[in-house]
C-alpha cells in the first residue's frame, strides 16, 4: 500500500469497519443507511454548486454538516454509541425544530399550486429535488434500522423526514421567480382526476 493512499484494501472480501470499530458486511442494512446519507451529502453538493441563491447554499451547507452527523450515527453501532456521544454532538429535537423553522420561513415566502410540481425549473432545483429523494432513501433505510433496534435515536428518522419536506420547500424557494411546472392529469390521459 502507498503511504497517504485512501485504497486501504481492508474492504476488498466484501467487508467495511464501522465508526467506532466493529466490521460488517457492505450489504448490512447500517452500512446501506449511511450508504444512502453518504449520497445524499453529495446530491446536495451538486445542488449547492447548481443553485444561484446566495440563502439557499447557505442552507444546503448547513444541511451538508448535519447530515454528517446523521451518517455518523448511521455508522455507529449501538454498543459504540457512547463513543460517538464522548466525540461527536448527536442529532436531537433541537435539530428537528430548527428544520421546523427553516421550513415555516420558506413556506411563508413561496406559494405552491394545488397540483404536483414537475421537477426540474432549473438546475439548481432538480439537483435539491434529487437530494431530497436520497434523503428520503436514507430515511427508510434509518426507520429500519431503528424497528430493528440497530438505531437508538428515533429523533434521527424524524430529522430525515423533516429534512425532506423542508428540501422540497427550498427548491420551491430557489426557484420562487420561475414559472411553477404542476403536474396535471391531463397530460397523460386526457382527464381529470
Amino acid at each position: 500500500m502507498l503511504s497517504g493512499s485512501i485504497a486501504t484494501r481492508t474492504g476488498d472480501t466484501g467487508e467495511t469497519g464501522l465508526l467506532y470499530g466493529g466490521r460488517v458486511r457492505k450489504t448490512d442494512a447500517r452500512v446501506e443507511a449511511y450508504g444512502a446519507g453518504d449520497e445524499a451529502v453529495s446530491a446536495l453538493g451538486m445542488a449547492r454548486a447548481l443553485c444561484v441563491d446566495a440563502d439557499v447554499k447557505s442552507h444546503i451547507y448547513d444541511l451538508q454538516k448535519a447530515m454528517f452527523t446523521v451518517n455518523a450515527e448511521l455508522a455507529t453501532a449501538g454498543d459504540s454509541r457512547h463513543l460517538l456521544e464522548k466525540h461527536f454532538p448527536t442529532i436531537t429535537q433541537d435539530n428537528t425544530t430548527e428544520l421546523d423553522s427553516l421550513l415555516a420561513e420558506l413556506e411563508s415566502k413561496v406559494t405552491l399550486p394545488k397540483s404536483f410540481i414537475i421537477p426540474g425549473g432549473s438546475a439548481g432545483s432538480a439537483a435539491i429535488d434529487v437530494a431530497r429523494t436520497i434523503v428520503r432513501r436514507t430515511e427508510r433505510a434509518a426507520v429500519a434500522l431503528h424497528d430493528s433496534g440497530e438505531l437508538a435515536n428515533s429523533e434521527v428518522p424524524r430529522y430525515l423526514n423533516r429534512l425532506s419536506d423542508t428540501l422540497f420547500m427550498l427548491a420551491r424557494y430557489e426557484d420562487r421567480d420561475l414559472p411553477v411546472e404542476p403536474y396535471s392529469s391531463r397530460d397523460s390521459d386526457g382527464g381529470e382526476t
